[in-house]
Formats: structure tokens, C-alpha cells, sequence
């Protein structure tokens, strides 16, 4: 069992927030309505509790379940509050057009958190390649990316809770192509499929 706090309060929060649950785990809620983190853990259930806003995370992994330009800016606002913990970083920054990543640089949403997360902290980026709705009821492969091992098996320990196949893609320099894989995903749903549910994912062949 994994000790999670969910930073949000819309879509993503609720479907993680209640596979989070199903799975065994320890969630909490923040949001900057009080009133929105409330009615989630009430609807969550399970024991799910509502923290306040700013305040020191109980749980052990942070999931920011948030828009990619509102990462950044909560991670530093939370600051100390968020030492040694570990965040994860499911966003996808797509430019107005949906043909491309939001910044120019070869960097991620994730990489610069972590120029702004306080010291003993670490990041991995996750989720950031599914669809809500195949969240809600498939089985998805789930992408990471981070620099800390341990980080990477304790948020691995966690998707695998939720039924899911966790797949390692390296450092977390690799967050940038994982936001990529997300634009492929748009790309695949508006053209070659024409739908959304599916997931990209890996078949082994082997002997």
C-alpha cells in the first residue's frame, strides 16, 4: 500500500484519486477550493481524507494532477512543504494547435520542477501518455521517467496497485519524449484511429 497525494481536483484527480482507492492505497486531496478537495474525498471514499491547501502533503508520492502551465508554479508555492517527498508529474504541455510541445527547449514539465522543488525531493513523470476515459476502464501500460531508482520502484509499487503495467523508460531526461508519446497519442486520435480509447503500449516478442 502506497501513501498518495493528489494535488487537483478535476478529471485526472478523481479517476487516479479512485483507482488509488480500489487499490488499496492511502489517498489525500488538495485543491485551492476547499470545497472541491471536500466533495472528492467524500466521493472517493475509503477513508480518503482533504488536506489544506499548502500545507505539508501526508502522503509519501505527490501526484500534481494539474494543467501543465499550474505544475510549476504550485511545486514552488508548496516549497519546503514538499521536501523529501516524491512528485509525480502526469502533464502534457501541447501548444494551442496540438501539434507540438508548449516549450521550445528539449525539456519537460517535469525537469523544470525540478528547479524549483526544495532539496531531498525527486520527480518522475507518469500517466502523461493516457487518455482519461481508458484510465477509467483499461488497462494501460504506464510510462515513467526519473533519475532516482527508488523513486522510480516506489511510484512502479503504486501503478502496479492500480492494476497497471508500470515501464521504465530511463532518466528523467526522457520526460521530454514521454511528452512527445503524449502528442503522438492526440496525433493517433485525431488521424490514423479517430477515437480515443486506446493507449500506446509495448508488446514483447520473444524466443
Amino acid at each position: 500500500m502506497s501513501s498518495i497525494t493528489i494535488i487537483g481536483t478535476g478529471n485526472m484527480a478523481r479517476t487516479i484519486g479512485t483507482l488509488a482507492v480500489a487499490g488499496g492505497n492511502s489517498v489525500e486531496i488538495m485543491g485551492r477550493d476547499q470545497s472541491k478537495a471536500d466533495h472528492l474525498a467524500k466521493d472517493l471514499s475509503g477513508g480518503t481524507t482533504a488536506g489544506e491547501w499548502g500545507a505539508v502533503p501526508a502522503g509519501d508520492i505527490v501526484i500534481t494532477a494539474l494543467l501543465h502551465d499550474g505544475v510549476v508554479p504550485v511545486v514552488a508555492e508548496y516549497g519546503a512543504a514538499l521536501a523529501g517527498k516524491v512528485i509525480v508529474d502526469i502533464s502534457n504541455p501541447f501548444n494551442v494547435t496540438f501539434d507540438g510541445l508548449a516549450h521550445r527547449e528539449e525539456t519537460s514539465i517535469a525537469q523544470e520542477v525540478t528547479k524549483v522543488a526544495p532539496a531531498g525531493t525527486s520527480v518522475v513523470k507518469a500517466f502523461n501518455t493516457i487518455f482519461r476515459n481508458v484510465l477509467e476502464k483499461g488497462r494501460p501500460n504506464v510510462f515513467m521517467a526519473g533519475d532516482n531508482a527508488q523513486s522510480k520502484a516506489d511510484v512502479g509499487a503504486f501503478i502496479e496497485s492500480l492494476g497497471l503495467r508500470p515501464l521504465d523508460v530511463g532518466g528523467l531526461k526522457m520526460a521530454h519524449w514521454l511528452e512527445g508519446m503524449g502528442l503522438v497519442t492526440m496525433g493517433l486520435a485525431g488521424n490514423g484511429l479517430g477515437h480515443w480509447d486506446f493507449a500506446l503500449g509495448v508488446n514483447e516478442f520473444t524466443g
